[in-house]
């Protein structure tokens, strides 16, 4: 949903400025001066893209993270302060306990950016510990699950297939695709100048590939394994152990185990935090339209802000509406208005409207809050 954030002069009457749909701000009593508004509008715009990109990777992490599970809906855990996000925008009031209007505009600007950042920051740490461990969780059960090629050997090779107690001689294990059993038949002796012949046994079989077990001189394995991979065969890095496999099992639940708890922890770290940082933006949202409102229509502050949500369908509408309403208001737009009234020309007034719309700029302040909970 795009929510059009607008502030128009109230006239003293703020009950009137367009209808009832109001969010009033609190007027500041450390204004300040006009350039440090100016330098403050250019830093305010600056942060309002880094908290929106901030806003969404979170929003993005909680959404893949809700979407394992069963049951789960992503929209009911994007929420702020147990509100929906519409919900919130419609009742939105600048919370005065947290960021307090006694103080300037750049300290409060400085509290909503330090927490931000502070609150992205701790996002992207958990979610790269949670990356990593599902990363080692993955390479676990590929062993367990992948075609011969891959996956572990425990349990597969029996001692009875290895021999161990030689100084000279040991057993290498290569997978085979099934495509070239008679090439590796034909080849194997060859690979290098010391394999035992005829030692070429096969002990186990998935949909891909061929186990075979091959005894080869010490000296002689880094020149059979070099051979072996020019050939395509896939030579298996293995030692048995006759507790590997225990270990193996062991390491998977572990990492299993500490997976979930991660998992668990990021959700509600991730929940949490998109609601209070989703209620920094919007109080930065705010802060752009108090600011921009004091430069545009001076002081002492005199003005309404409000939120319109609309679908894109009517956003021209919408526009259409609040410049017929407002265009009156300062700059070129606002002096043609002017003369149209006084020349009662409906088709010049026309006119004129369809250039404001042609342009970014409006006479008024208005700026864009932007989040797609739709694509979540």
């Amino acid at each position: 949903m795009k929510y059009t954030l607008v502030s128009v002069p109230a006239l003293g009457q703020k009950q009137n400025a367009l209808l009832n749909i109001t969010n009033k701000l609190k007027p500041y009593a450390d204004i300040g001066t006009l350039d440090a508004l100016v330098v403050l509008s250019d830093e305010l715009g600056k942060h309002d893209s880094s908290f929106e990109s901030a806003v969404n990777k979170t929003a993005d992490v909680l959404s893949s993270l809700v979407k394992g599970q069963p049951d789960a809906l992503v929209q009911d855990y994007l929420l702020v302060n147990d509100k929906t996000i519409d919900q919130y925008i419609s009742t939105f009031q600048w919370n005065s306990m947290k960021y307090r209007t006694d103080r300037s505009l750049q300290e409060i600007t400085q509290t909503l950016i330090q927490e931000m950042t502070s609150m992205d920051s701790v996002i992207k740490n958990k979610t790269n510990i949670y990356t990593q461990n599902k990363t080692a969780l993955q390479s676990l059960q590929r062993k367990q699950t992948g075609n011969l090629s891959v996956k572990s050997l425990n349990g597969i090779v029996k001692k009875e297939n290895c021999i161990l107690k030689s100084e000279y001689i040991t057993t290498v294990f290569v997978a085979v695709p099934k495509s070239l059993y008679k090439h590796w038949n034909n080849t194997y002796e060859r690979l290098a100048s010391m394999v035992v012949p005829r030692t070429s046994v096969k002990i186990a079989e998935d949909g891909e590939y061929g186990l075979f077990a091959v005894a080869v001189f010490k000296r002689a394995l880094d020149e059979f394994s070099h051979k072996a991979r020019e050939e395509k065969f896939v030579v298996r890095d293995f030692k048995f152990d006759e507790d590997a496999l225990k270990k193996q099992q062991k390491e998977l639940e572990e990492t299993q185990a500490i997976e979930r708890e991660q998992l668990a922890e990021l959700v509600r770290l991730a929940r949490t935090n998109f609601g209070e940082m989703f209620a920094c933006w919007a109080h930065l949202k705010a802060l752009r339209i108090f600011v921009e409102s004091v430069l545009r229509y001076g002081l002492p502050p005199d003005f309404t802000s409000v939120s319109i949500a609309s679908q894109a369908k009517s956003e021209a509408k919408v526009d259409q509406a609040l410049v017929e309403q407002y265009g009156h208001l300062g700059g070129v737009h606002g002096m043609n208005g002017k003369r149209a009234a006084t020349e009662h020309n409906e088709e010049l007034l026309d006119h004129e409207l369809q250039s404001v719309n042609s342009t970014t700029y409006r006479p008024y302040v208005q700026f864009q809050l932007d989040f797609d909970l739709e694509r979540r």
